[in-house]
């Protein structure tokens, strides 16, 4: 009997996971772990084969909890990629190195993790699209980008050692039916308002899609990295219909970063300047090596898109009175710039006076 352990079991995707793999047609044992009380009422309960772990991987026994397993997906967290401090980041490093420790007690030979198709970093000139042999140039003010790829350093030299293998997957946003995934929605709120020069490809995985890319690279015990994403990319223009009318008004990158920071430090938007880069340079992959596994989208980007996508109260709107209300809110983005880049600058001003 193969058993494979789920951190994490209660999120969007760790739930998808747990219920594919209990559907499995071969012989299969899986355990969900999850902190969360939510747990004991899910809907794999039903499912002879799943074994429920009300857990919190901070200070549980994880190589008890591990034992006898022949793979762990590893999906608990603590971060998302609107909130991260350098306390979290240490938490989160803590928390993967106590589940590598206890693989290692535990004589589990296989790790399934997810990290990011952000830790190719947001740059001008990025090949389009971007494999798992491009190199690995996360944006440097970015921290959940960063932190994504400290930890799989992490997980890689764990995984060195002779009889162990780790399967890394690297997907776009995700999204599922009425729920954008926290990265999802960083990305949309950097997208509105004041937005930086530039409009690169976007793209959508739906949370299924994601489940059946893991569920693929625990059968095969894939060793290796793994983009995973939908054929293709949504253009620029394809994007901008889907999306509809919004109040945008462009500036030059450095411009938006420093109002975003400012934004960020006052809790006004989920934004943190370093997600700027993301929304104005490709950082589109390519998913020929999971294709090659034997994994194939059920959704297209366009597809996971339109599932995840509540309408909001300007589209319900007639066209002339949308129109009327977005000239009106670029008017007031217009002022609210110069205001801010004035007071910038008088901050600037007032600091070199001090320096000298």
């Amino acid at each position: 009997m193969t058993t494979v352990v789920v951190t994490g079991a209660q999120g969007a995707v760790g739930r998808r996971v747990v219920e594919r793999l209990a559907q499995q047609k071969t012989t299969m044992s899986v355990v969900a772990v999850d902190k969360a009380v939510a747990i004991e009422s899910s809907a794999f309960m039903s499912h002879p084969s799943v074994t429920i772990k009300q857990a919190d991987l901070a200070d549980a026994d994880l190589a008890a909890l591990f034992s006898g397993a022949d793979s762990v997906v590893h999906f608990a967290s603590t971060v998302t990629a609107g909130t991260l401090s350098p306390a979290e980041v240490e938490l989160e490093a803590a928390l993967l190195q106590r589940v590598l420790d206890a693989l290692t007690l535990a004589g589990v030979g296989h790790l399934v993790m997810m990290s990011s198709a952000m830790v190719y970093g947001a740059w001008k000139g990025n090949p389009v699209p971007l494999t798992e042999d491009s190199p690995v140039r996360p944006n440097p003010d970015f921290d959940w980008g960063l932190q994504r790829w400290r930890l799989e350093l992490l997980a890689r030299q764990w995984g060195q050692a002779p009889g162990r293998s780790v399967a890394i997957l690297r997907p776009c946003a995700v999204v599922a039916e009425d729920w954008l995934g926290h990265l999802a929605v960083t990305l949309r709120a950097a997208r509105y308002g004041v937005a930086a020069d530039g409009d690169p490809p976007m793209q959508y995985l739906h949370a299924d899609d994601l489940a059946a890319a893991v569920i693929t690279a625990v059968s095969t015990r894939y060793d290796g990295i793994l983009n995973a994403a939908p054929d293709g990319w949504i253009p620029p223009s394809t994007l901008a219909q889907l999306e509809g009318p919004r109040p945008r008004l462009r500036a030059p990158s450095y411009l938006v970063r420093i109002l975003s920071a400012l934004r960020w430090r006052s809790r006004l938007a989920p934004t943190p300047p370093g997600v700027v880069p993301y929304t104005a340079h490709s950082w589109v992959v390519a998913n020929d090596r999971l294709r090659a596994l034997g994994w194939a989208p059920t959704h297209s980007n366009e597809e996971a898109w339109v599932v995840a996508h509540q309408p909001n109260p300007l589209e319900t709107l007639p066209a002339r009175r949308r129109q009327e209300l977005l000239l009106a809110l670029a008017l007031s983005l217009t002022v609210g710039t110069v205001v801010a880049v004035v007071a910038v600058a008088l901050i600037l001003r007032r600091y070199r006076r001090a320096s000298v």
